[in-house]
């Protein structure tokens, strides 16, 4: 629909390819950052990595249960509280209740959202939405985190928090793909960088 929106809207005919002849592997315990600017088809790799849309050409292969952090307030239900919807997630990732109840405190803990907890998410900030949306994804041992810009909401501090616990995953032998703007966290995080541009892979190596 929204194609269909902006050629309309533009007297555009025609195709708009997002990503165009691109190709790579991550391998377990990886962690690669996908840098270029906006537009450039990193959202779009990540996107097509959770099979919320399907390749138009090739094709794509994830073993392994994929958690992703795509946008803010993605998978949370405004008018259930933040408990309510670590159980709603959790489900959607085919997680016990049991495990979850288990997993409550130390993802409140890493939150740091206290009593906010136990409010509806329509009254959080965007960044309380962020932390909560964070702590869900990683807690729950997932094979290979997406992760889109998402640390640019929270402060610093949280941020430092939120790298030490993705350099534990990768430890762990989580594969992690991680796009950033943020050069400085890229290099700390990811030993390789992948530079999209104009939905082409222009350079892939040492970050």
């Amino acid at each position: 629909m929204e194609t269909i929106v902006r050629r309309r809207a533009r007297g555009i005919a025609g195709e708009f390819w997002a990503l165009s002849d691109v190709s790579f592997a991550a391998e377990p315990g990886e962690t690669v950052g996908l840098i270029g600017a906006n537009g450039s088809g990193k959202s779009t790799v990540l996107k097509l990595i959770t099979r919320i849309i399907e390749p138009s050409q090739g094709r794509i292969a994830a073993r392994g249960r994929v958690a992703s952090l795509l946008e803010l307030g993605a998978g949370f239900h405004p008018d259930l509280t933040g408990r309510e919807n670590v159980f709603l997630n959790a489900s959607v990732l085919g997680i016990s209740r049991q495990t979850v109840r288990r997993q409550m405190d130390a993802i409140i803990d890493f939150a740091q959202i206290g009593e906010f907890v136990d409010v509806p998410v329509r009254n959080y900030s965007s960044g309380m939405a962020m932390r909560l949306g964070f702590a869900i994804t990683t807690t729950f041992d997932p094979d290979i985190l997406l992760i889109d810009e998402i640390l640019a909401v929270g402060d610093h501090a949280f941020q430092r928090k939120c790298l030490d616990r993705l350099e534990s995953l990768r430890r762990a032998g989580v594969t992690i793909l991680f796009v950033s703007h943020a050069m400085d966290q890229v290099q700390r995080l990811c030993r390789r960088a992948i530079w999209l541009a104009k939905g082409e892979l222009r350079a892939d190596g040492d970050s």
